[in-house]
C-alpha cells in the first residue's frame, strides 16, 4: 500500500473517532444542565474543555452556547466537530478508490448535514438530540466500513487510527477527572460526575453489568483502564491496536515495523498485568500521562515504518 493511502486512512479514522468523542462529551455535558446552578456547572464544563484540550471561550464557562459553538460549528477551532469531520472527509476523498462507495456516500452526506447546521438551529431545537445524531451517524459509518470494506491492510490502518485515538482521548479524560479527586479528596468529584464520566465513554450500562450501580472511583478506573471486554476501555483498545499492527506487519512484510509492534505490545502488557490499586497508589495521573506518551511514540513509529520512511527502506536488498 502507498504511504499516502495509509496516511489518509489512518487520519480519516482518527478524526472521526475524535468527532464522536467530542459529541459524546458535549451531549453528556448538556444533559447535566437540568436542575443545576451556574456555580455547579462551571467546573464540569471546565473539565470537559480540558478533556478536549480546548481553552474556554472569551465569554467564560457560563456561556454554554458559546462553548458549544466553539466545539461544534467553529471551523477555525481544529478540535470542533465540523473541523474533524471536514478533515476526515478530505482524507477519505483522497483515497476514494480504496474505500467502498457506501463509506464515501455516508461520510459525505454526514459532512454536508453538519456543515449546514448552525449553532442557533441546534439550540432552537433539542441540542442533545443533535449530538446523539452525530454519534449515530458515526456509528453507522463504522458499521458500513466493517461490512463493505475488505478487511485487509487498508482496513487495518483504519483500526489503528481509531484505537490509538481512543486510547489517547480516554486517558486524558480519566486524567482530568482523577487528578482533582486524588489531590483534593472525594468532595472534588460527586456521584453525578462519576456517572457522567462513564456516560462520556458510553460505558455506564456496561459498568453496571460488571459492578452493579455502585459507582466507586476505583472501580471506574479499573473498568475504563483494565477491562478486557469493554470496547471503550484502554486495555481493549490496546489489544486491538497491537493486533492490527501485527497484522499489517504480516501483510506488508515491512522490515522496520518491529518498533511499532514492540511499543504496542509493551503498552498492552502493562494493561494486561496492571492492578488498579497498585496504579492508584503509585500515581494514576502519571500512569495516564505515560499512556498518552506511549501513544505518541507508537504514532511516530508507525510513521517511520509505513508513511514517512526513507526511500532506501522500500528498496529490496
Amino acid at each position: 500500500m502507498l504511504s499516502r493511502v495509509a496516511d489518509s486512512l489512518y487520519w480519516m479514522s482518527r478524526y472521526l473517532e475524535r468527532a464522536e468523542h467530542t459529541a459524546r462529551l458535549i451531549g453528556v455535558g448538556l444533559t447535566q444542565i437540568l436542575d443545576q446552578t451556574p456555580q455547579a456547572l462551571a467546573p464540569r464544563w471546565e473539565r470537559l474543555l480540558a478533556a478536549l484540550h480546548v481553552e474556554p471561550p472569551a465569554g467564560g464557562l457560563n456561556d454554554l452556547q458559546a462553548i458549544t459553538r466553539q466545539l461544534t460549528t467553529d471551523a477555525n477551532n481544529p478540535a470542533s466537530l465540523i473541523a474533524c469531520v471536514k478533515l476526515a472527509r478530505e482524507n477519505a476523498r483522497q483515497v476514494r478508490e480504496q474505500i467502498s462507495s457506501e463509506m464515501w456516500e455516508q461520510l459525505n452526506e454526514f459532512y454536508l448535514q453538519v456543515r449546514a447546521t448552525t449553532i442557533e438551529q441546534i439550540w432552537q431545537e433539542e441540542p442533545v438530540e443533535f449530538y446523539q445524531m452525530v454519534k449515530e451517524q458515526l456509528h453507522l459509518f463504522q458499521g458500513i466500513t466493517d461490512a463493505t470494506m475488505n478487511h485487509g491492510e487498508g482496513w487495518r490502518f483504519i483500526q489503528v487510527g481509531r484505537y490509538i485515538e481512543r486510547i489517547w482521548a480516554t486517558a486524558l479524560l480519566l486524567q482530568v477527572f482523577f487528578r482533582p479527586y486524588l489531590s483534593q479528596g472525594e468532595g472534588a468529584i460527586d456521584t453525578i460526575d462519576w456517572v457522567a464520566l462513564l456516560k462520556s465513554c458510553t460505558a455506564f450500562e456496561a459498568y453496571c453489568k460488571v459492578y452493579t450501580a455502585d459507582v466507586q472511583p476505583a472501580r471506574i478506573a479499573e473498568f475504563l483502564l483494565l477491562n478486557a471486554e469493554s470496547p471503550r476501555s484502554i486495555r481493549f483498545a490496546a489489544d486491538q491496536l497491537q493486533d492490527s499492527l501485527e497484522r499489517i506487519g504480516q501483510l506488508t512484510g515491512a522490515r522496520h515495523a518491529a518498533r511499532a509492534e514492540r511499543l504496542a505490545g509493551r503498552l498492552r502488557a502493562q494493561l494486561d498485568y496492571g492492578q488498579v490499586d497498585e496504579i492508584i497508589a503509585a500515581d494514576l495521573p502519571l500512569f495516564l500521562t505515560q499512556i498518552r506518551q506511549q501513544c505518541t511514540a507508537i504514532h511516530d513509529a508507525i510513521y517511520q515504518a509505513y508513511i514517512s520512511y526513507p526511500i532506501e527502506q522500500a528498496l529490496p536488498r
